[in-house]
């Protein structure tokens, strides 16, 4: 009851983790499964419908319902201390965002066990394939209200995080004072707000199109397919930005801190995150260059496009002269991190050449975007985030991750990722398409088909041996310092190890850029309050975000069966998505009308629970 009920930040951010760490492992699953059909030619391991199955859902999962819940795991465990914050802005709000998101994802997953199966549109869910006329069955409204449910959360967390990193910073740190890493998920939180907004209009006019009959993008009755492309990458390239900024937030706080110097160009940075943010917004047609928008557009966003290497290009050499002459460690953090530029770049590079658009013509339909998005989002994002898993975990949890075995998992999954796909540019050079289920024999493919699946099965063998890890090192005592790393440059290293529930006892003055390496350099031993030692109040506990949620996911299913459920009384469909709506706003009445005040911690009670003064 305590985790269904929790409001607390600390451990929002742990149930977005095992959340987040759980439908990883089902992404992974469906990518071993789309890798072992592919290893040989004219394999019959997978039909061809459950392979468009496995590759919509295997997208649409590791991007939703993978990798957006373990960043804002990680955002909610760090950025409130990294700004000196009691909690965030809405407790509240932030359990409606984590319980919204999981039921959206659960209810897109429970597609797997229907009579019609999971979507098979495609991750992108084009029309008209995603349409009735093509997608019958129920897949593809399980994948429109999942999503619109889950990305209520998404939207309300980002709402929240830019609410709290604005009205909720300690005293002393302005803007240019806060770490990179508050910096990107304020930048991101930005674009969550604008983007998401996009694909909540998309998605409900796809489930106009199902369930009513309506014709957004049905070019028979009046739609336009091409409609559906706009609204979707208008939302869908700000989302590679709203995954990869959180994860360069991460490198920029790990490799300062591992090579014991401040990080190198700190105000360009920002600004380069800043530009990063804004450019973001004005490419999205670069993924529609073979839809006929004609010269001028292609060149207009291919230009746009190729600027984005700019501030990228400033983020990789700034951490490059971080590292130099710095005294660097080579910690499981470190090597994620390092073995992260590198990575990224390459997948910079393709990125580079997909944007120039005769060449897109070519490339486009073939494993060389496959290969490329994959060095972008694994080779980037997934690297940045068990980076950050790795410099966090003790502050999250008490306990440092073996160091022995987090190394051996770094090679192991840093091996198998370039293994997997670096071979895969070279595929989509000699034709082979995307989103085939099979090929013919002596193509040219075999050989590099069958290297991507040994890469593949040695990331899934890198995965389960940081579970492993997590697993041994949960049997430990909760004994990690409060720096574990002893080099620790901001706020969150000078409470204890996992905080209390009030993260800091006086909120701290904040004096300069990492503000706790500044105290340590002055020959302090912590931070200097900016407050006297008084009463703490935090936010009560409530079971309402959960109930909320669930009436979503019952109004989701009441929805989709609307027609199908004749049994007791021709609508029971509608009757089952009114209850849940009552569920629903009946739980927004009792918040409304409850006044719920809160509690306050006592000074005497911090000195109790073993707080030091």
């Amino acid at each position: 009851m305590d985790w269904l009920t929790t409001v607390d930040h600390k451990k929002i951010g742990i149930l977005y983790l095992i959340a987040g760490g759980f439908f990883f492992l089902v992404g992974g699953l469906e990518a071993l499964l789309i890798r072992i059909q592919l290893w040989k030619p004219l394999n019959d391991f997978v039909s061809a419908d459950t392979y468009n199955e496995l590759i919509t859902m295997h997208g649409t999962t590791m991007i939703f319902l993978a990798a957006m819940p373990m960043l804002f795991a990680l955002m909610n465990a760090v950025v409130p201390l990294q700004i000196g914050a009691r909690d965030v802005a809405f407790p509240f709000v932030n359990a409606l965002g984590f319980w919204t998101f999981f039921f959206g994802a659960v209810l897109l997953n429970v597609s797997w066990f229907t009579s019609t199966g999971a979507p098979a549109a495609g991750w992108t869910a084009y029309a008209p394939l995603s349409g009735p006329a093509f997608s019958t069955g129920h897949g593809m409204d399980y994948y429109a209200l999942g999503l619109q449910i889950a990305g209520i959360g998404t939207l309300i967390g980002g709402i929240n995080f830019l609410v709290t990193i604005i009205n909720m910073r300690a005293p002393g740190m302005t803007f240019m004072r806060m770490p990179m890493f508050t910096w990107a998920s304020f930048i991101t939180s930005a674009l969550i707000l604008f983007a998401f907004p996009a694909l909540a209009v998309g998605l409900a006019a796809l489930m106009f199109d199902r369930v009513f009959d309506a014709n957004f993008f049905d070019p028979n009755n009046g739609g336009n397919a091409v409609l559906w492309e706009h609204i979707f990458w208008i939302f869908g390239h700000p989302e590679v930005y709203i995954l990869i900024l959180p994860a360069f937030g991460v490198i920029s706080e790990v490799i300062s801190t591992f090579s014991r110097k401040r990080l190198f160009g700190y105000s360009s940075m920002v600004f380069a995150t800043i530009l990063i943010g804004f450019l973001g917004f004005m490419v999205w047609a670069h993924h529609m260059f073979t839809t006929g928008l004609g010269p001028v557009a292609n060149a207009l966003f291919s230009i746009a496009t190729m600027l984005i290497a700019v501030p990228t290009g400033i983020k990789i050499f700034n951490w490059i002269f971080t590292m130099w002459g710095g005294s660097i460690k080579f910690t499981s953090a470190n090597l994620y991190a390092v073995g992260f530029i590198p990575t990224f770049v390459m997948g910079g590079v393709t990125g580079v050449m997909l944007a120039a658009a005769p060449a897109d013509f070519q490339y486009h339909d073939t494993y060389f975007v496959v290969a490329h998005f994959h060095y972008v989002i694994v080779g980037g994002l997934i690297l940045g985030i068990f980076s950050g898993l790795h410099y966090w975990w003790p502050k999250m949890f008490g306990r440092v991750l073996n160091e022995t075995l987090g190394k051996w998992t770094f090679w192991m999954f840093y091996i198998g990722f370039h293994l997997t796909f670096f071979i895969q540019h070279f595929l989509g050079l000699l034709g082979m398409p995307r989103r085939i289920w099979t090929y013919l024999d002596g193509l040219g493919f075999n050989e590099m088909n069958l290297i991507s699946t040994i890469g593949a099965i040695m990331m899934g063998i890198g995965t389960i041996m940081f579970i492993l890890n997590v697993v041994i090192t949960n049997a430990k005592p909760q004994n990690a310092a409060d720096d574990p790393w002893e080099d620790g440059r901001t706020l969150e290293w000078t409470i204890p190890s996992p905080p209390p529930e009030y993260n800091f006892k006086q909120t701290p003055l904040v004096r300069g850029y990492d503000a706790y390496w500044k105290e340590k350099m002055d020959g302090h031993k912590g931070m200097t309050p900016a407050e006297p030692i008084g009463s703490i109040h935090m936010p009560s506990p409530s079971i309402l975000p959960f109930t909320m949620s669930l009436g979503l996911f019952i109004t989701g299913f009441g929805l989709m069966y609307s027609r199908d459920w004749t049994f007791i009384t021709e609508h029971i469909g509608f009757y089952v998505a009114g209850l849940g709506l009552l569920i629903t706003f009946g739980s927004m009445f009792l918040r409304s009308v409850y006044d719920d005040h809160g509690f306050h911690i006592e000074p005497e009670e911090l000195e109790d629970k073993g707080v030091k003064a």
